[in-house]
């Protein structure tokens, strides 16, 4: 009998672990403001600066109401709010960010944040967003998207691939919540074909089969954001 509770006792350990490992570590104080002094010591965060300095600005960003440059190659600017931006975000498990795309086309392209789920609001234009789920028992992956409008919210959940598009003729722009100090990201076409050093051509010319024949791409089977638009106009009438 002790045997057995030994066991069930470990197993709720294990348990109880995997639970308290899935998102950041809770906070043993009321914060934590980073600081850069490390003396060599890699710490999971930032080391805390003595509470009696902390002032209101370790925990204050402005700005964040202002359009950014849309003209880079694809058409978005992401202005992420996380500890490098505010200290006092250490330890507290959560971070923040402003996106806008430019007029159609404007695109985050697809991506992950390894340590995050995030939550997504539209408050100007119209977006076409989705996600691919992890691979399912026939070694599928489903694409989930959705058209929203401003005041629609949507939910990326962490680790998995996703992605924004405007779909609009006018500037988009949405905020989004993290559930992560940082959350890092990872650009899918930018890690697989711009690693440093590259990954070697064999690997992905066994990895990804036909290059963009087999993925089925062709200028038929672009949509038209115009038409999707529409379409989801329609729908809604």
């Amino acid at each position: 009998m002790d045997g057995l509770k030994f066991v069930l006792v470990s197993v709720l350990l294990a348990l109880a672990s995997s639970f308290a490992s899935a998102s950041d570590p809770s906070p043993l104080q009321d914060f934590c403001v980073a600081i850069n002094e490390t003396d060599g010591v890699f710490v999971n965060g930032k080391f805390c600066k003595d509470p009696a300095q902390v002032t209101e600005n370790d925990f204050f960003y402005a700005g964040l109401n202002m359009p950014r440059d849309t003209s880079s190659p694809v058409g978005s600017k992401v202005t992420p709010v996380n500890v490098a931006q505010i200290a006092g975000l250490n330890t507290l498990g959560i971070s923040f960010a402003r996106i806008d795309y430019a007029p159609y086309g404007g695109l985050n392209p697809p991506h992950t944040h390894p340590r995050a789920s995030e939550i997504l609001v539209v408050v100007e234009g119209t977006l076409y967003v989705g996600f691919v789920t992890s691979n399912l028992a026939n070694g599928d992956n489903r694409l989930i998207t959705k058209v929203l409008n401003p005041g629609d919210v949507f939910v990326f959940p962490i680790g998995l691939i996703h992605f924004q598009f405007n779909v609009g003729k006018t500037n988009a722009v949405a905020f989004a919540s993290l559930s992560s100090q940082n959350p890092g990201v990872i650009t899918i076409a930018n890690a697989v074909f711009g690693a440093d050093p590259p990954i070697k051509p064999d690997v992905l010319a066994k990895g990804l089969p036909g290059g963009q024949e087999d993925c089925g791409l062709s200028s038929e089977t672009i949509l038209d954001g115009q038409q999707l638009e529409d379409d989801h106009h329609t729908d809604n009438n």
